[in-house]
């Protein structure tokens, strides 16, 4: 599900983790348990860096619906907690993390690549955006903090309350991505932006990174006191799955 490459890079290590699930590269329990297992070997390795990546025309196409309502409230007990512990690791992981966006980021794919330290997208063939309340599920608060911890606030509310899609060109303008680079040199863009990065020494690099989402960590906790078990009731109502039902059924009939 998730594949690791060595790239050695004048002696800077990266590794690249590279999600194959699926057509879409969708995100369940399996997808969260498998990254965060990927990111304890790679901070138990030598590895000075990495790069995250999809496969196919994905980076992820978000959550996996059809788990979703197929296994309810009893499968959506294991889901949010996962999900909010795998975008958490990622998010506070002491290395440097690039997200190489080379397809499709959309809801929980684009908060995983908004949960890196640096975004490098295709220029074409990509659309972007934080789609949930589309699907008519409220965002958990460790996916909502990312997404407000590297996006100016106007932006963030603009694209959660319209839950709109936007083209590579328009994700640089907004913050969503730090630069466009071309199918063919995306990853070896990625890489190198990681082997510089990881030329920084681990503990120093760390300790800024620590500093600098320490108040989006302190968010998480609060919300997720405040908010999370109300999100939890609305995600498996069964109103809210019909609807996921009704989105996924429009879906299907407007390929």
């Amino acid at each position: 599900m998730i594949h690791h490459d060595i790239h050695d890079v004048q002696g800077v290590r990266v590794a690249v983790l590279r999600v194959a699930h699926g057509k879409a590269n969708a995100i369940d329990v399996e997808f969260f348990e498998s990254l965060i297992a990927a990111l304890n070997e790679v901070e138990s390795s030598d590895v000075q860096a990495v790069v995250l990546t999809g496969s196919g025309r994905n980076f992820s196409a978000g959550v996996q619906l059809f788990a979703v309502i197929e296994g309810g409230h009893s499968y959506l007990q294991e889901f949010l907690p996962v999900l909010s512990e795998g975008l958490r690791r990622l998010f506070t992981f002491p290395r440097p993390v690039i997200a190489a966006i080379n397809g499709h980021a959309i809801a929980g794919g684009c908060i995983l690549a908004l949960a890196a330290d640096r975004r490098i997208c295709v220029s074409e063939g990509a659309k972007l955006g934080v789609t949930e309340l589309m699907v008519g599920v409220p965002f958990p608060s460790a996916p909502l903090e990312v997404v407000r911890h590297h996006l100016p606030l106007h932006v963030a509310q603009d694209l959660i309350l319209t839950a709109r899609l936007v083209a590579p060109d328009e994700a640089l303008k907004l913050g969503l991505v730090d630069e466009l680079r071309s199918a063919e040199e995306l990853l070896e863009r990625a890489v190198g932006t990681a082997a510089k990065m990881g030329q920084i020494p681990s503990r120093t690099f760390a300790v800024s990174k620590r500093q600098l989402r320490g108040d989006a960590l302190a968010a998480m906790d609060r919300g997720a006191e405040t908010y999370d078990e109300e999100v939890r009731e609305i995600w498996a109502a069964p109103q809210t799955l019909d609807g996921i039902r009704r989105f996924m059924d429009a879906t299907v009939r407007g390929r």
